[in-house]
Order: C-alpha cells, then structure tokens, then sequence
C-alpha cells in the first residue's frame, strides 16, 4: 500500500492566530480528498477563540498537553492532558486556555476549515508587519468562507 499524503514538519504549514497561538496545517481537504483537516494549535494563557458554530464540519479536538475550559451549548467543562471533545456541527462552542501552554490537536471532517484559518492568519514564513492582528471583522469574514459563524466575543 502506498501512502496518499505524507508531510515532514518542515512542510506543514504554520500561521500565526489569535493572540500570538499558532496554528499547523497538518491535513487539508486537498491532501485528503475534502474528507478531513488536521491541524494543531500551540497556544498560551488566555487564548480563546469568539463563541461560534460550524455548519459544514463536525470538530474533535485532542488536548495533547495543558489544560482548558470548553463551552459546548450551555455547558461548560474542564478539559485535562489527554482529554478529547467531540463538538458535532451547529453545536454553538469556544474554549479558553488555562495553562501556561497548551497543545492542541484539531480535526474537522469533512475537509475545508483550513480555508478560515489561512484567510485570516498569517504565514509565518513571511515577514510579520508591524502591529499584526487578527480584527473580528477579519475573523468573522473568514469564518463565513467556511461557512462558520461568528455569535460573539470569547468566553
């Protein structure tokens, strides 16, 4: 058997995201034929995305080391080292990290929420202007590129 796809680290593509996190493209919908993305996040203190809700994607999300809290509906959770969520599409969520620093594994199927995250974010192999930031107005027009929506400010 022959592998599809294969990307070393040194491939993977990395954008910086919200409050300085950075966010690796492991997987996109080209390289899995639409089916999947995968992507990790490295995040510190204080991160956290707007509450929003996915339409197209079904997200789980595999704390690989740090600690959060979780907003999935109207609940509210710890999420530990090793912890693993499930967050099934138009189930309003966020998160907020607790820790110093957290590593987080992303999967969304099907494929395509890389597109949010490479419309707003930036590459880090090019230079970083001065002053960058992700404004909500840029957050929420990417998000609707994947057919995600932006209800309000983080958690």
């Amino acid at each position: 058997m022959s592998i599809p796809y294969l990307a070393q680290r040194e491939d993977q593509q990395r954008l910086e995201w919200i409050g300085g996190s950075v966010f690796s493209v492991l997987l996109d919908a080209e390289a899995t034929g639409g089916q999947l993305t995968v992507g990790r996040f490295d995040a510190g203190l204080g991160e956290a995305p707007p509450w929003h809700l996915h339409t197209n994607e079904d997200e789980v999300f595999l704390l690989l080391s740090g600690s959060a809290l979780v907003w999935a509906g109207d609940e509210e959770h710890e999420l530990r080292e090793g912890g693993v969520v499930f967050l099934p599409r138009r189930i309003p969520h966020s998160y907020r990290i607790t820790s110093d620093r957290a590593d987080l594994l992303l999967i969304s199927t099907p494929g395509g929420l890389e597109k949010m995250f490479r419309h707003a974010g930036r590459d880090l192999r090019e230079p970083r202007p001065d002053g960058f930031e992700i404004p909500l107005s840029l957050l929420a027009e990417a998000a609707e590129l994947s057919g995600n929506v932006v209800l309000g400010p983080p958690r």
